[in-house]
Order: C-alpha cells, then sequence, then structure tokens
C-alpha cells in the first residue's frame, strides 16, 4: 500500500473522555462508527436539504445521501492509500452531522441570529456538541463517548486553527494537522456534492451536457469517447456513463495528487503528517476540473432563481421561528426549557433549530405562525 506508514495505529488512540472496556470483535474506530450511525443527529440527515429541497422534487440527493456518498468515496481512497478505512468511514459517516435544516441557507440563518447576542453558530461545533452531549443513548456517560481522533477529525478536516483562535477546540491539538484520513474527507465531500449536484443539476434542466463541455476541463473529451461508444443511447443515459468516469478521474486524481504530495513531503509517520501543510490534496490537472466544476455550478445551480427563492424562503421562516421562540419561550418543548437553567434564551433556542429537520421546521412554523 502506497502510504501505509501513515494509517493511523488504532492501538495508538488517546482513547475517549469515558474510559471503557474494549469491545471482544470491534476495534475503537468501527464502535465510533456504528455509533454515529445508530445516532438520532444522523438519521434526521434523511429529511434535510442538500442543496434541492422537497418542493422542488423528491428525487434530489438529501444530507443522508449525500453523506452515504461521502463515506463510499472514503473508503476507496483509504483503501487504494493503505490508510485506516474505518476511521475514515467514521469520519465520514459524521461529517455533516451538525448541519441544521435546509442546508447552508439553515448555517447562514442561524448564525445571522446568534451574531445579534454577539455569538455565532457552526455546523462543525454543533455536531461536536451533539456526539459530546446532546446525544442520549448510555447511562453511563453523555454524548456518544466517542475516540478523540474521530472529535478532532470532525472539527478539523475542513480547516485548521492555531492555539488561542477557537477556545472551544482547544483540546484538540491546534497548530497541528490532523491525520491523512481527516486530511481526505474535506476532498472526499468535494467530490461527492459537485458531481452529485451536476447530476441532480442536470436532472432539473438547469443545462446540457454541451454546456458542461464548453465550461468543464476533460469534461467534453468524457462525453465524446462515450458517444463513440454508446451512439445509440439516449442523452441521459450517456450522461450518466460520463458522470461515473468524471467521479473517477476526480477520485483517481486525488489518489495521486495525496500520492505525490506524501513523497515530496517526505513525511514517514502520523507524527510527521501533524506537523506538516496539509498533505492530501488533487493532482493538477484533476484540481482544475475539480475548480471550473465549482464555477460552473455556482452559475447555473446554486444561483438561479428556483435555488435563491428556496434559500430566501428558508432564511425567512428561521429568522420567524427564532423571533417567536425568543419573545415566547413557553412555545419550546418542556425538555429545552429545563435547558435555560444552565444556557441562555437565544442558545437554546439555536439548539432547538438546529436539530430540526426540513419537515418538522415546516410543520412547526405551520402551527405556530401559519
Amino acid at each position: 500500500m502506497p502510504l501505509s506508514r501513515l494509517r493511523y495505529p488504532v492501538e495508538a488512540l488517546r482513547g475517549r473522555r469515558y474510559p471503557e472496556h474494549p469491545h471482544p470483535y470491534r476495534n475503537e474506530f468501527q464502535r465510533d462508527r456504528d455509533r454515529i450511525v445508530h445516532a438520532r443527529a444522523f438519521r434526521r440527515l434523511e429529511d434535510k436539504t442538500q442543496v434541492f429541497g422537497e418542493r422542488l422534487s423528491d428525487h434530489f440527493r438529501n444530507r443522508l445521501t449525500h453523506t452515504i456518498e461521502v463515506a463510499q468515496i472514503s473508503r476507496t481512497l483509504a483503501a487504494a492509500l493503505g490508510l485506516d478505512e474505518d476511521f475514515t468511514e467514521a469520519l465520514a459517516l459524521g461529517h455533516d452531522i451538525g448541519h441544521p435544516p435546509f442546508a447552508h441557507a439553515g448555517e447562514e440563518a442561524l448564525n445571522r441570529q446568534m451574531q445579534a447576542f454577539g455569538e455565532s453558530f457552526d455546523h462543525n461545533l454543533n455536531a461536536l456538541r451533539l456526539v459530546e452531549s446532546f446525544e442520549q443513548r448510555y447511562a453511563r456517560f453523555p454524548g456518544l463517548n466517542l475516540t478523540f481522533e474521530v472529535r478532532e477529525g470532525m472539527v478539523k478536516h475542513s480547516r485548521d486553527f492555531e492555539p488561542g483562535e477557537r477556545p472551544e477546540f482547544e483540546e484538540f491539538l491546534p497548530g497541528l494537522r490532523p491525520p491523512l484520513e481527516a486530511q481526505l474527507i474535506d476532498l472526499a465531500d468535494e467530490v461527492a456534492y459537485n458531481t452529485a449536484d451536476l447530476d441532480d443539476g442536470y436532472s432539473a434542466g438547469l443545462f446540457s451536457m454541451e454546456e458542461i463541455a464548453a465550461a468543464v476541463p476533460h469534461y467534453g473529451e468524457l462525453a465524446e469517447e462515450i458517444e463513440a461508444q454508446f451512439p445509440a443511447a439516449a442523452e441521459k443515459v450517456r450522461f450518466q456513463e460520463v458522470l461515473r468516469r468524471l467521479i473517477d478521474l476526480l477520485v483517481s486524481g486525488l489518489i495521486q495528487g495525496t500520492t505525490d504530495n506524501v513523497v515530496q513531503s517526505g513525511a514517514r509517520s502520523v507524527a510527521e503528517v501533524r506537523r506538516l501543510p496539509r498533505l492530501a490534496g488533487l493532482t493538477a490537472g484533476a484540481g482544475e476540473t475539480n475548480r471550473a466544476l465549482k464555477q460552473f455550478l455556482f452559475l447555473h445551480v446554486y444561483s438561479t432563481p428556483p435555488l435563491l427563492e428556496e434559500r430566501q424562503h428558508a432564511c425567512d421562516g428561521i429568522a420567524a421561528l427564532f423571533t417567536l421562540y425568543m419573545e415566547h419561550p413557553d412555545e419550546l418543548p418542556e425538555w429545552q426549557r429545563e435547558r435555560l437553567g444552565e444556557l441562555p434564551l437565544h442558545r437554546v433556542v439555536c439548539d432547538y433549530i438546529a436539530g430540526m429537520t426540513d419537515g418538522f421546521f415546516r410543520r412547526t412554523r405551520a402551527r405556530l405562525l401559519g
């Protein structure tokens, strides 16, 4: 295996906040993976928007199907590179559990509300609070009691921070990079959502294959190859054949790019990976395709009138429900009102709304606001 020397050693774990006896036939990363899958926050992803809400169609990805795609790509990457597949999968399955309803529009709306109180909303911090305290499944400890490494990867998979920069993350080795398994997650996430959003956007009729080929390097070559092989195939079938090869191009580019970066860095151990700049990365060619794909999706999907209307609808709804709970805290359920002795009202309201699914949010808003 190319990078097996950098595989995070499960026997070197820093442990759990609350010590537990080892399991007879599952290692610690496997246990973390299973705990995430059985968490309520994970199940709620089934009814949380990825990009296209159910008001547009019920055939598009939701936050749960996206998470499964990220996990599949992540396991492939870890296996090809000789890294720990269970560690990588646990991080992939947990990377989005802190998202509120209505995708990034919901996160922006909650953050805007919290800024009025000198605070903020961040889905990575929310994910950490979920697994450390909100989930209540065990009698001996709060939360899921995940390993240090998985919790560190959840808060660091998409960005680094220096000592003192994020006080709430100070225990997670600020100034050091996470293990290579965690570094892969953000890029696996990009590959998954860029290609999935291309698929959903094409299905929604927002653009043609010709428009993609004109804007995204390598796409035209792949499309010509498929047309030559399957000239009688329907266009929607040819699109899927090209999409498969596009995913393969990006995943292969991530495997090769990460390998090249490691070789160039001379990293020989996990400890050295932590001290070096991030090593996970795409090759130049795959990186060019990925960047062009993101720009294409911004122009042809994310900034189109139907999506902008959905985002505004979500933001307005969250602002209205947040205001209602602030003015009428008695409308909060009893188990949320009980938290007011420990936390300020705005934080309780934020946590409650962040945990809602899209459907529960709509029902609650209709009940309270009409």
